[in-house]
């Protein structure tokens, strides 16, 4: 990047089922509102805003135009970005390429999703067509976080038992985040004895269909030291894409494939780490950073990833749970504010991945605040089977 940039402001809208109270533009001014006052910020200050959602969910089109309102884009630079589960990070890396170009200083970056409005998501969801099995399978999500649990246990990199306990650390934590959409007080036996949505995938697994809006701003490196004492500085970044597009008729070829290597929601995650990790001389991630936000759909996603990102050994997954490694107070936290298996507004999720990254850095996780000092953090999201996006950020440059 030409000029390095920092997270200079963060805002969030608190997760929830529904949001009869605010339309989508209301609810995307509520999170910008948040993060010009977290960065004492005006929107006179803001060069470019860059929004992304996945507008088909709502029944919408040219999301950018419609909330300029709420956004308060009118008469500013910006653009549009929508590529499934991984909108939010890719939304926040287009803002990090405007503001290191050099011709913008400061980016205002919001997603969100209102999934109370409109029903793509649950045709999508159900729909054996072949139109809507090309590159994300009959299924889609569920198909993707069924063939996860399937690839974790045959590789014998964890348990359901093991599962069990994972999911009740990541409702501990949700239960601390005023942002986080469920609050869940779970036991193992409870999670463990949940109903089946395809064995071995159980209900208490999934993620909810969530209605939330994140807003994050970026600013070149001088613009953000007179910001802010405490900018978190985005290191670098990188976004894979798979390019499977299989043809009319082939629906075994999707999103919950499994594959040599396993489902291809993880080859993504796993080819931006190999290349990111390469770039930067990263050997022993589980050392190296002091947190991890994983944008996981499934509590069986967050195991693979553990795996996909080189925190363990393949098929040894398992001894990070039983350690609690990944837990709050361990020496690799995961998702300390709950993780998409709490909230999951899909164009703001990967957007909260970073978000929270920034907010744990600054020191400023509340309740959900992890212990020790965080200097280094990853964040990662993905979507369909074709893109993935990490980012890598830092306290100092």
């Amino acid at each position: 990047m030409s000029e390095r940039v920092a997270i200079v402001g963060v805002g969030q809208t608190p997760g929830k089922r529904r949001r009869g109270d605010v339309s989508q533009v209301e609810l995307v001014n509520e999170a910008a509102r948040a993060a010009l006052d977290d960065a004492g910020l005006t929107i006179k200050d803001i060069d470019v805003i860059i929004c992304g959602n996945m507008e088909f969910f709502e029944g919408t089109v040219f999301t950018d135009q419609w909330l300029v309102e709420g956004l308060g884009a009118y008469q500013k630079s910006g653009m549009k970005v929508n590529d499934a589960g991984d909108t939010g990070a890719t939304v926040f890396t287009t803002g990090v390429s405007h503001a290191a170009s050099g011709l913008f200083d400061t980016v205002l970056i919001v997603g969100f999703e209102k999934q109370d409005e409109g029903a793509y998501g649950g045709i999508g969801m159900r729909s054996e067509d072949s139109f809507f099995n090309i590159a994300g399978g009959s299924g889609r999500a569920i198909g993707s976080m069924w063939s996860t649990a399937v690839s974790v246990l045959n590789r014998k990199s964890a348990t359901e038992e093991h599962i069990a306990r994972l999911r009740v650390k990541e409702a501990d934590c949700a239960r601390k985040n005023p942002y986080s959409h469920l609050k869940l007080n779970l036991t193992v036996e409870e999670v463990m004895n949940s109903e089946f949505i395809i064995d071995p995938l159980r209900f208490l697994h999934a993620c909810p269909t969530s209605v939330a809006s994140c807003a994050v701003i970026v600013a070149s490196e001088k613009r953000a030291k007179k910001i802010t004492k405490k900018p978190v500085w985005v290191k670098d970044h990188i976004c894979v894409h798979s390019g499977l597009q299989p043809r009319m008729g082939e629906p075994w070829l999707n999103a919950g494939a499994v594959f040599p290597t396993g489902p291809q929601f993880r080859w993504g995650v796993e080819q931006c780490a190999i290349k990111l990790f390469k770039r930067n001389g990263i050997t022993n991630p589980r050392k190296e950073f002091d947190l991890i936000e994983s944008y996981s759909p499934s509590t069986w996603h967050e195991v693979d990833y553990y795996e996909a990102i080189k925190l363990c050994e393949p098929g040894t997954a398992w001894k990070l749970i039983e350690e609690e490694a990944t837990w709050i107070n361990g020496d690799i936290p995961v998702d300390p504010g709950g993780g998409v298996v709490s909230t999951n507004a899909i164009g703001a999720s990967g957007l909260q991945r970073m978000a929270e990254a920034a907010l744990q850095i600054r020191g400023d996780g509340g309740e959900h605040q992890v212990p020790k000092e965080v200097k280094s953090a990853l964040a990662y999201a993905q979507g369909a089977d074709q893109f993935a996006t990490m980012v890598l950020f830092n306290k100092t440059l």
